[in-house]
């Protein structure tokens, strides 16, 4: 490994300032080692934002790529088809024809992935649902992490992490492949296993991997973001609310604090109100047409999610 869990943690506590600088010099660095041939992976969240900010104070001219899947907050749509220099790509399949085919992603990439190869014999994704390292032992983070979701092989119910594929990262590798340029993208260590695991891997510039990326905020936290966006004056997508900071001095947004995929259930289990409950009071067309035009009662009902409006909670 290029990194290790100790490393992480030490990057994650310097101070702003220095993440800063560190991170415009990953982008030099991946700029320099590409020619100029690179671009920003922009989705229009607040952690795209911040990162399509930092690249274009080093290269104004440098290209963002948005991937117009359909599923994003409308306000997020808008502000990202705002900013210059933003090439719009589109997925080969709408979400529907995603869903019926592969299903929706739940409860994580990871679990999700192993419960469509498992449905399909894999003997990996088998002894994953078991709790089982490779040699038969006992894996403690198996029967964590994937034992309590076993119910889900027998359900009747379509799940895979297929639909993160399709919508979002083959339109890009199809893009960087066409265009020659480099990837950049921000994607934060701190949001999930998955991704720690790639910068532990690889660090912030990933150059001899399969697919070549950059990721030069990686080691920053949801609260340098914030930060970020507050103290440079960043303008960010409306559906975020104000940034306001709370009696411990701690950062939140008084709207939508992550917006990705509108429709994703991942994590929907663990919020007290979730994101369905208040896409109900938000945005009440596209509620009903991700609840019940497409289906997701059916899958919020059997893990026995509420999906009521927030004002009943």
């Amino acid at each position: 490994m290029t990194h290790t869990k100790a490393d992480l943690k030490i990057m994650q506590g310097w101070p702003l300032e220095r993440k800063i600088m560190v991170t415009q010099t990953r982008i030099t660095e991946w700029y320099l080692r590409h020619d100029g041939q690179v671009a920003v992976s922009f989705s229009g969240g607040k952690d795209s934002t911040v990162l399509l900010d930092l690249a274009r104070r080093c290269y104004p001219d440098i290209e963002a790529v948005y991937v117009d899947t359909g599923l994003e907050f409308p306000e997020v749509r808008e502000f990202a088809m705002s900013l210059p220099n933003v090439t719009v790509l589109k997925p080969d399949m709408n979400f529907r024809q995603v869903l019926d085919t592969y299903g929706w992603c739940f409860p994580s990439k990871d679990v999700a992935d192993a419960l469509y190869y498992a449905r399909r014999g894999s003997a990996w994704a088998i002894r994953d649902f078991k709790g089982l390292n490779k040699d038969g032992t006992t894996s403690e983070y198996r029967r964590t992490r994937y034992l309590p979701w076993a119910f889900l092989l027998d359900s009747p119910l379509k799940i895979s992490s297929k639909c993160c594929v399709v919508m979002k990262e083959n339109p890009l590798i199809r893009y960087a492949k066409q265009s020659g340029k480099a990837e950049i993208i921000g994607t934060l260590a701190a949001e999930s296993h998955r991704r720690e695991q790639a910068w532990l891997q690889t660090g912030c510039n990933a150059f001899d991997s399969k697919r070549p990326v950059s990721k030069p905020i990686s080691f920053w936290t949801e609260q340098d973001i914030l930060r970020y966006l507050r103290d440079f004056h960043i303008p960010y997508a409306s559906v975020y609310g104000d940034i306001a900071e709370d009696k411990k001095g701690r950062l939140h947004t008084t709207g939508e604090t992550r917006t990705g995929c509108i429709f994703c259930p991942i994590g929907c289990h663990r919020d007290k109100v979730n994101r369905f409950q208040r896409l109900a009071v938000t945005h009440p067309k596209l509620y009903e047409y991700c609840i019940h035009t497409l289906g997701l009662a059916e899958l919020l009902d059997y893990i026995g999610v509420d999906y009521g409006s927030e004002k009943n909670t």
